[in-house]
């Protein structure tokens, strides 16, 4: 019977150590786990992605950089859920003299830590980090970033990020509430930082706008219309649409201000342009319907006084009114229901539409199929879900 036993301990052993292994061998690699995470980054499914990272960092198994890559990926969802204080953390962990910060460290990390910044000068030197190491990978003393299947695809990160940062330094020197803008060193230094940037990639349209920026606050608005129109250059056989879709695969924040920034310099159907790709891809953006509306007045006051803006032909100044009341209209309701923190914006939209009240412009005549019980908004707000989902 002793001998049975024995028998019968070694079996439920062997039976555990088994099941220890295959659990063992079930477990996903950690780089699977990111993977996981970055997708659901991308899908704006950020407490799922906390999870998943939160199952990478407490595992023993992972590599240093994966640890790394780990802490810089959960201090991106931890800001996008609102909780800064602690995403600072993260990334300064990243980073000497903490003991555990990789060398060299993140260039990322300073670019987050630079947009966190309150203090101009820290926001600068984070920045000025950045470029250093990135200017590092750049000249091939220090690993690229893996990206696809080619070091060019790298490369061009790279180059992209350097960009960035230095739009990022003049938008520092640029900002009103910093003390930096009355600086009487603030126009050269922008132009300085400008140039950096243009000569890391001449084309670069986020750059481009930023220059266009600058040369509006120094009263060179032709300079700055030549920068917003400059894309880069195109092979003969390319879409007439081409430079449009360069523009539209920009953020939305960049379109809004680039679109605002074409208004400034009076092109105002590169503006409108601009806006309707905006409203198409989010219709309920306050600051789109805002600038709309904004970009149709000016179009209106144009035609009022006999100019003629391009894509206005056969319209008269009170069609062109009224569609920018309409748009103020949408603006100010949007404005309402989302709660928008944004008050300049309302009382210049209250501003315009008191203007055009002055000179009798109604809202154009609601459509049959919009009258009724609201069924076609109902409609709307399915679709919506649905493309959403």
């Amino acid at each position: 019977m002793g001998r049975t036993r024995t028998k019968a301990k070694e079996s439920v052993s062997a039976v555990t150590n088994s099941s220890q292994s295959s659990s063992s061998s079930a477990a996903p690699a950690i780089s699977a786990l990111l993977d996981k995470a970055q997708e659901l980054i991308v899908q704006c499914d950020f407490p799922l992605a906390r999870k998943f990272i939160d199952r990478a960092l407490v595992r023993d198994d992972g590599s240093v950089s994966e640890k790394n890559q780990a802490k810089e990926m959960m201090g991106v969802v931890l800001l996008e859920i609102g909780e800064v204080d602690e995403a600072r953390e993260l990334f300064l962990s990243l980073l000497p003299p903490h003991p555990t910060a990789p060398t060299p460290p993140p260039p990322s990390a300073h670019l987050y830590l630079a947009q966190l910044s309150v203090d101009p000068y820290t926001a600068l030197k984070h920045y000025q980090a950045a470029i250093d190491i990135l200017q590092t990978q750049l000249k091939g003393k220090a690993p690229l970033p893996a990206q696809g299947d080619g070091h060019d695809e790298g490369e061009d990160e790279v180059r992209s990020n350097i960009v960035r940062a230095y739009v990022g330094m003049v938008e520092v020197w640029m900002d009103p509430e910093y003390d930096l803008c009355f600086d009487p060193a603030a126009s050269s230094t922008c132009d300085s930082l400008l140039a950096n940037a243009l000569q890391i990639d001449p084309h670069n349209l986020e750059a481009l706008q930023c220059l266009a920026s600058v040369r509006l606050s120094q009263e060179k608005t032709e300079e700055a219309l030549a920068a917003l129109l400059t894309f880069p250059p195109s092979s003969p056989d390319a879409p007439p649409a081409r430079n449009q879709a360069l523009v539209a695969a920009l953020p939305l924040s960049v379109r809004l201000a680039r679109a605002k920034l074409l208004l400034e310099c009076d092109a105002y159907h590169d503006a409108l342009d601009v806006l309707e790709n905006v409203l198409a891809s989010d219709d309920s953006s306050v600051e789109g319907w805002y600038l709309m509306g904004w970009g149709w007045w000016l179009v209106a006051e144009s035609q009022k006084e006999g100019g003629e803006v391009e894509g206005s032909e056969g319209l008269t100044w009170e069609d062109i009114a009224r569609d920018s009341r309409d748009c103020l209209e949408t603006c100010q309701m949007l404005h309402k229901s989302q709660s928008d923190p944004d008050t300049p914006i309302l009382e210049h939209v209250q501003e315009l539409l008191g203007t055009l009240d002055a000179l009798g412009i109604t809202p154009s005549p609601i459509q049959d199929d919009e009258e009724g019980d609201g069924d076609g908004w109902e409609d709307a707000s399915d679709d919506e879900d649905v493309e959403m989902s």
